[in-house]
């Protein structure tokens, strides 16, 4: 399945951003794991500092209480699909929050918030891959391996992701993208030191790894 993929100069303004905070966070112990500490600040503020130079209008997709958000001064949205159906909800939680907030804003660049060495230029680079390759939709690969939850997304594609979600019950995000021309953003892992742009931490030992590369001073 194609789409129509004449989208040429994508700009900052064509561009809104949602950050995926909608897990349950079990490997970690359950609770937020984007508000663990790390470096004198949460990972989530880290990847915020991060990403907000990126993109235009700016969400926070999590469920739950919304206060415990309220220092970051970003809107909050929760999933729009019930269950916990993982990231791909979160993408269009982020598009249809687009759609009804920032209706100039025709794609979404979505962000996991639980890998704290993201790249500056992550959707610079998604945007020239996509455009290079004509495709619809783009994603992050480092080291060979795919990373879907760094994505960027056609809002046009909303009705079809909602509609693949709640008929088809579609919950990985690669089985959706499969259905579309994909450009891949390729990074590379830094040699000196071997630190993927896209590590995570998703355990307790993951976040102790994470600390060990900050006072490492190679980042």
């Amino acid at each position: 399945m194609t789409t129509d993929t004449a989208h040429r100069d994508i700009g900052h303004r064509d561009i809104g951003g949602v950050l995926l905070a909608g897990g349950l966070s079990r490997r970690m112990g359950g609770g937020d794991k984007c508000l663990r500490p790390l470096g004198g600040q949460s990972i989530l503020e880290r990847i915020v500092a991060t990403v907000r130079p990126q993109v235009g209008p700016l969400v926070l997709n999590a469920n739950g209480d919304p206060a415990r958000f309220a220092h970051l001064h970003l809107p909050v949205a929760a999933d729009v699909v019930e269950g916990y159906a993982g990231p791909l909800a979160g993408v269009l939680t982020g598009m249809e929050w687009m759609r009804g907030t920032a209706p100039g804003v025709a794609w979404v660049a979505s962000f996991a918030t639980d890998a704290p060495f993201i790249p500056r230029d992550l959707v610079t680079r998604m945007v020239a891959a996509l455009e290079r390759e004509g495709a619809d939709l783009a994603c992050a690969r480092s080291g060979g391996q795919e990373h879907p939850v760094f994505g960027l997304w056609p809002i046009r594609l909303a009705g079809d992701l909602r509609r693949a979600m709640v008929e088809e019950g579609i919950r990985k995000v690669d089985a959706w993208t499969a259905r579309y021309p994909l450009a891949i953003a390729d990074f590379d892992v830094e040699p000196a030191n071997s630190v993927d742009p896209f590590f995570n931490t998703n355990r307790p030992e993951d976040l102790a790894e994470a600390e060990r590369l900050l006072a490492s001073g190679n980042l």
